[in-house]
Order: C-alpha cells, then sequence, then structure tokens
C-alpha cells in the first residue's frame, strides 16, 4: 500500500492524496459505506459503484466471524469473491463490537471472552486469531485488536486499557508480520490510537502508535458518547503527532459537520453507520440542511427528493412519495434513502477534496457547516 500527499490546504491541516491498494486506488479524504455483514445495507454493489461512487467499503470481523463463519468465506476465497465487490475493502477489528456486548464478554490481557448475539455461544478474541480472522476475510487494510473505553470513562481505567491495547498491539503486529495473506495480494495492518478524552493519554498512544512505523493508521473510541468539542480536541492533539506521510483514519465518525471539521484537522478517511441507519429511520442529510421525511409537511410535497443532486432516485421520485414508503415501511424507501444519503456523503468528501486542492477549503467549509445542521 502507498499513500500519496497531492495537496494540503493553507488555512487548516486539511490534505488531498491518493492511497493504492491491491484492488485499486483511494482518493481522500474518503467517506467508506458501512457493510458490516458483508452487505452494505439496502444497496446493491452495482450502486455502490455507479450510484454512490464508493471507492472503498468496510467490513465487520465480530459480526462475519460469527456469520458466514470463517469456513465459508475461505472456500469463497475472502470476502471480495464472497460478496462479489471487486474495490478496496476495509475490516475493523471486532473490538468495538466486543465493546458493545458489556452484559456478556469479559476483557483479559490473553484477549476477550464473549457471548454471540446470535446465539449465546461462547467465543474468544485474542490479538493473534483476530489477525488471522482478518486474513481469512482478506480485506486489504485490517486493524489491529484494541479495547475501545466507553464515555465517560475513569482516568486509571483509560490508563490501564491504553497499555493493555498497545501489548495488544504488539502481538497484532508480530502475527501480522509472521503469516501471509491467503488469496495472492497484499493486505496492511493499521493500529489504533486510544486514550479516551485525556490529553496526555492521547498523545501517548500517538507516539507509541507512530513508533511502530505502519503503511498508516487509525483513531479509535472518539465516536462513542463524548461532545463534538472533545472529539475535534482529542483528533487534533493526535493528528499533530501521527506522521504526515501516512492516511489517518477516524473511526465511526460520523455527522457531515464532524466529517468537515476533522478533514480540517487532518483525517483522511471516515466510516459511519449513521447515513444508512438514519435513512431507513427517515432522515436525509441534503446540501441545504437535514430532511425527516415522516414529517407532515412533506405529505403533498412533488418536488425531487433533492433538487441538486445528480443522483437519479433523487431526480425521479418526489419527497411525498419518498415519505409514502418509509411511513408505510416499505422496503423500497430505505433502498432510496440508503441510495441518498450515501451518495451525498460520498459528494462531500469529493467536494472537500477539490476545494483543499484548489485553495478553498477553509472557507467553503465554514460555509458550509452552517448550512448542514439546519433542521429543513
Amino acid at each position: 500500500m502507498r499513500f500519496t500527499l497531492q495537496a494540503e490546504d493553507i488555512a487548516s491541516k486539511a490534505r488531498a492524496g491518493v492511497l493504492e491498494t491491491a484492488h485499486g486506488n483511494i482518493q481522500t479524504p474518503i467517506f467508506m459505506p458501512v457493510g458490516t455483514a458483508g452487505t452494505v445495507k439496502a444497496v446493491h454493489q452495482h450502486e455502490l459503484v455507479q450510484d454512490i461512487q464508493a471507492q472503498i467499503i468496510l467490513g465487520n470481523t465480530y459480526h462475519l466471524y460469527l456469520r458466514p463463519g470463517l469456513d465459508v468465506l475461505r472456500k469463497a476465497g475472502g470476502l471480495h469473491k464472497f460478496n462479489h465487490w471487486d474495490g478496496p475493502i476495509l475490516t475493523d477489528s471486532g473490538g468495538y463490537q466486543v465493546y458493545s456486548l458489556t452484559e456478556v464478554r469479559k476483557i483479559r490481557e490473553e484477549g476477550v471472552t464473549f457471548r454471540s448475539h446470535i446465539d449465546g455461544s461462547k467465543h474468544l478474541f485474542t490479538p493473534e486469531n483476530v489477525m488471522d480472522t482478518q486474513r481469512v476475510i482478506g480485506a486489504d487494510i485490517i486493524m489491529a485488536f484494541d479495547e475501545c473505553t466507553p464515555y465517560p470513562c475513569e482516568y486509571s481505567y483509560a490508563r490501564k486499557s491504553l497499555d493493555m491495547t498497545h501489548r495488544w498491539l504488539k502481538r497484532c503486529i508480530d502475527r501480522f508480520d509472521s503469516t501471509e495473506p491467503l488469496y495472492g495480494y497484499e493486505q496492511t495492518l493499521f493500529p489504533i490510537v486510544q486514550g479516551s478524552v485525556y490529553k496526555d493519554l492521547r498523545e501517548k498512544s500517538a507516539e507509541v502508535i507512530a513508533s511502530f512505523n505502519r503503511d498508516g493508521n487509525a483513531i479509535g473510541g472518539l465516536s462513542v458518547g463524548e461532545p463534538a468539542e472533545e472529539m475535534y480536541a482529542m483528533t487534533e492533539v493526535v493528528t499533530n503527532i501521527l506522521p504526515q506521510d501516512k492516511p489517518r483514519y477516524l473511526m465511526g465518525v460520523g455527522t457531515p459537520i464532524n466529517i468537515l471539521e476533522n478533514i480540517a484537522l487532518g483525517i483522511d478517511m471516515f466510516d459511519c453507520v449513521m447515513p444508512t441507519r438514519n435513512a431507513r429511520n427517515g432522515m436525509l442529510f441534503t446540501q441545504n440542511g437535514i430532511i425527516n421525511i415522516k414529517n407532515e409537511k412533506w405529505k403533498d410535497d412533488f418536488s425531487p427528493i433533492e433538487a441538486e443532486s445528480d443522483l437519479l432516485v433523487d431526480q425521479i421520485h418526489t419527497k411525498a412519495y419518498l415519505r409514502h414508503l418509509i411511513r408505510s415501511q416499505e422496503i423500497l424507501g430505505a433502498q432510496i434513502a440508503s441510495l441518498h444519503n450515501l451518495h451525498f456523503y460520498l459528494w462531500l468528501v469529493k467536494q472537500a477534496r477539490d476545494k483543499i486542492i484548489e485553495g478553498t477549503f477553509y472557507e467553503w467549509k465554514e460555509k458550509m457547516v452552517k448550512i448542514l445542521g439546519q433542521r429543513l
């Protein structure tokens, strides 16, 4: 994997670059649609390519490990062949999912024992077997196994957790470097910066992560309920330390405004379930603000879903029709709204990239964050 910086904004730390992987190039900054269990919910692969113009998607180690399971994925030749997605894939390590299973998991030095949310069966994730699992899944970019601390979190717990995450990272790297990819193309491993909302812990973690000199670095634990200001403050602390010439991935973030503010702080890669999850509940992100399509005001609004958009479903379907579908819980409603929101997110990061290259990013970003939070 190679990362090349192409442009930097003068008024902020925003950057535009190209990330080269075995399954194609990614123009950054980029948003990665989340395909938790081998699919981006309610979206076909050809729509991801043609309508959304996604350049990379995300898979989830925890979910894929449980279903369809590693035997099926290995026989299929990895996730790319299993779900027929030809572009790059990133997998998270399952650390966040295990973190969210507070009632049914135990964290020890060896790893994490947890019970499946599907059938209650008991499993163990260790740094080593999570590397092996992600080899079987076959993603281009894989994540180190870490503990994602909750918010709020006591300082003493955050410090102990961080030290363990760093010890786990060493074990991940040892296992990854001593094994080979299974499907004939290169994979790369990103470590994850943790440290809750404590500046000294974030600094320490960023320094440790940078010292391993991997091809890219991730920042975790900043979409777990903390105020946006805390997120931005911690992101800035970390991007001041992480190497300039490596891509930086902020995990699980976020709203369109979060994305623009974090691009300004030097982040290159994002993922979040928000565009698809909110779409299924009738929330649309648009170039003019946020629409709750369930509201009565759209009942007989026969204007296009978004007139400024070049997405086909936005042009041919009306707000009134989409409201009817969502309120009737028709599957097509979830499909159209998911397409719309993902297309908007990819449009937003492409606009950001273009503005960085033009040298007008900061001014544009300041204008956009005022617009994007408006409720229409």
